[in-house]
């Protein structure tokens, strides 16, 4: 068992995000979140990255191979984002131009989602948990062959100091405080949980009463 460590949030100052290998082929592979369910937590992740105004890098593996084109919505939300169409590397941090971008953003803390948890996601964590950064990888934005193999994923990386958080947290942690923002931040949840609607709308109605 890793040793206990301090608490370090997630810093609006410090955070980008790392989305690897959303691929159509890729994604057509994830059975331990149900298709509908599994993008919508990527695209939940990618707001929660335009609404904070985080440094975003798009990366993609052998797409002119089985892996297949990057999900449209993620070029469509990110297009003036870093785009690294990697030729082969199975690790994006093998890559320069991917390793490159992310030391270009300035950042130290990481936010990375992917597909598939063991390799995508886990390679490239576990490769910038030894250069120095620290990582944060986003469980629900990530998905794999089954819950199994994703939970020896989640072990390993924990285990080197990778921290395991899903979407609705690292927006709460960015965020710090309601007053920041209760309607844009309420909005955003409210688009990808259903129940938060709910919220949302009753709390409508009692400051329009106010």
């Amino acid at each position: 068992m890793s040793a206990p460590q301090d608490y370090r949030r997630l810093n609006i100052e410090e955070a980008a995000v790392l989305l690897i290998d959303h691929q159509a082929g890729l994604v057509s592979l994830v059975q331990d979140y149900s298709p509908n369910e599994f993008k919508n937590n990527i695209l939940a992740l990618a707001n929660v990255a335009k609404f904070f105004n985080l440094p975003t890098i798009l990366t993609t593996s052998f797409e002119s191979g089985p892996n297949g084109p990057i999900v449209p919505e993620l070029k469509e939300m990110f297009p003036d984002a870093p785009y690294i169409a990697r030729p082969g590397q199975i690790n994006a941090w093998d890559n320069e131009d991917f390793v490159k971008a992310v030391e270009a953003t300035g950042r130290k803390q990481l936010i990375i989602a992917g597909v598939v948890t063991d390799v995508c996601v886990a390679f490239v964590a576990l490769s910038a948990i030894a250069a120095g950064y620290e990582v944060f990888v986003v469980t629900d934005a990530s998905g794999t062959f089954d819950k199994s193999i994703r939970d020896a994923a989640w072990i390993r990386m924990s285990s080197a100091g990778v921290q395991l958080v899903n979407w609705f947290a690292v927006a709460c942690e960015l965020h710090r405080d309601w007053r920041n923002d209760v309607e844009g931040l309420g909005n955003l949840l409210s688009n990808h949980i259903p129940l938060y609607r709910g919220l949302m709308t009753s709390y409508a109605a009692l400051t329009q009463k106010g």
